[in-house]
């Protein structure tokens, strides 16, 4: 079976600010008729990037590369639409450091493998501060621990979800990984089922 487990996710951060950012806000409507989601990526903030985009956090090259985006209350609310993670993790994003997601929302980034994390306003504050600071500074989140360390900064607490952390670990956040890796065993039953035609 494939090693899927996520330990750490480490990379540099971009914040996006604003309380119930929406699935529309994420990835707009009209780039839902497309029928993969190879070009998602692409299609992340669209509407909120066009104009005046270098005022979007996304196009700032001070967080160019980023991969942990900081984020507020809510964020992910709205449509239960898959792509706006997919628009997320295919943009380069691995994690999510935020005041509170929608619970659809999380559960989709959980299938994706984008870790989600929560933490009290103070630690939130402290990580807004050190992305202002300095905007290249690695970050690590520590997945068993439920920590994010920032180079110069003691580790700080955060929340995983206790069912998406154990999943993380033990590399069973994709479903289709597990299945897979027990597909001779689910033959094999199948054999024994008069009613299953394999």
């Amino acid at each position: 079976m494939i090693d899927a487990s996520i330990h750490r996710v480490t990379g540099t951060a971009v914040p996006i600010e604003g309380n119930d950012v929406d699935t529309d806000q994420i990835v707009p409507a009209r780039f839902l008729k497309e029928i993969t989601f190879d070009r998602m990526g692409s299609y992340l903030f669209y509407d909120a990037r066009q104009g005046d985009s270098a005022n979007h956090p996304l196009d700032n090259p001070r967080y160019a590369g980023a991969s942990i985006m900081l984020v507020d209350h809510n964020f992910g609310c709205g449509s239960s639409r898959e792509h706006a993670p997919q628009a997320i993790r295919r943009a380069g994003f691995k994690a999510l450091i935020g005041a509170s997601f929608a619970e659809i929302f999380l559960g989709n980034c959980r299938s994706l493998g984008i870790v989600t994390a929560t933490a009290d306003a103070a630690v939130l504050a402290q990580l807004a501060d050190a992305i202002q600071q300095q905007p290249q500074t690695q970050w690590t989140i520590d997945v068993a621990a439920a920590t994010v360390t920032v180079a110069g900064m003691a580790a700080l607490p955060v929340r995983i979800k206790d069912a998406h952390q154990q999943a993380f670990l033990a590399g069973t956040w994709d479903e289709l990984i597990v299945l897979k890796a027990q597909e001779a065993a689910i033959r094999e039953r199948a054999k024994s089922l008069p009613y299953f035609s394999w």
